[in-house]
């Protein structure tokens, strides 16, 4: 139920979302104007966002919410995200899991041998 919920809400309301900068992004804008130059954005003033750089993942198939850069497809980039999300999570319980099953089993065998009589 929780799962169709989250790929519900990342499918949907992903549309919905602004495009507009959230308040991390406007606040690192403050003291810039932003103007467009040959089709790219740039920003001229002082502001901290100047110095900020592209993480490495940012020219990934995913990248700002859309497929391969088209923002149309913001809700199947969301519903993917949660898939991802979904089976990272699955992965680390099934870990976690197997590592305290075999602990446990470790600690059965080590307190019938103490408590077998030599």
């Amino acid at each position: 139920m929780f799962a169709a919920a989250a790929v519900l809400v990342a499918g949907g309301l992903s549309y919905a979302a602004s495009s507009q900068p959230d308040g991390l992004d406007a606040t690192t804008r403050r003291g810039c104007a932003t103007v467009e130059v040959n089709g790219a954005e740039e920003l001229h003033g002082e502001c901290i966002a100047r110095s900020a750089e592209e993480h490495r993942f940012a020219g990934s198939p995913l990248a700002d919410y859309a497929i391969d850069g088209n923002s149309d497809l913001a809700g199947p980039a969301g519903v993917v995200g949660v898939g991802v999300a979904f089976a990272v999570l699955f992965a680390v319980v099934r870990i976690g899991r197997s590592g305290s099953r075999s602990g446990g089993r470790r600690d059965d065998v080590a307190a019938r041998s103490d408590a077998e009589p030599e």
